[in-house]
């Protein structure tokens, strides 16, 4: 599973969970950006034709943007992408988003376990993937 966190807040609380020994899935490949909202979709959609089972994205608290409003753009983009997700054929808990703070490192944890539970119970991917040579 790829996990875009942002750098000021969910990287932050991912720290935290770190820091303070709070245990959450290993198999969650954590991609650190500045901001949710500088998340591309395209690369979401590529991260699952590579094979990955789930994508999170995970950014700070709406109000509480670094760059004041990338919080905003990113829950917007996530709402088209998961209309262009359905559209596709794709679970829609493939991909997922939430707000954690640079203080909630148990919820970091939490959202971890969730996802990727939610990523489980769905399977391996079957749409969009690439075949792979032998």
């Amino acid at each position: 599973m790829v996990a875009f966190l942002c750098n000021w807040c969910s990287y932050a609380g991912a720290d935290l969970a770190g820091t303070s020994r709070i245990q959450y899935p290993p198999n969650v490949r954590i991609v650190r950006v500045p901001c949710s909202g500088r998340v591309d979709p395209l690369l979401i959609l590529k991260c699952l034709q590579q094979g990955a089972d789930g994508v999170l994205v995970s950014g700070c608290h709406p109000g509480d943007c670094h760059y004041m409003a990338g919080n905003y753009l990113a829950r917007r983009k996530f709402a088209l992408l998961a209309d262009l997700l359905d559209f596709f054929g794709i679970e829609k808990g493939r991909v997922q988003f939430s707000w954690v703070s640079a203080a909630e490192g148990e919820k970091f944890a939490d959202v971890v376990k969730r996802v990727t539970e939610s990523v489980r119970t769905l399977g391996r991917p079957t749409r969009l993937v690439k075949e792979r040579q032998r």
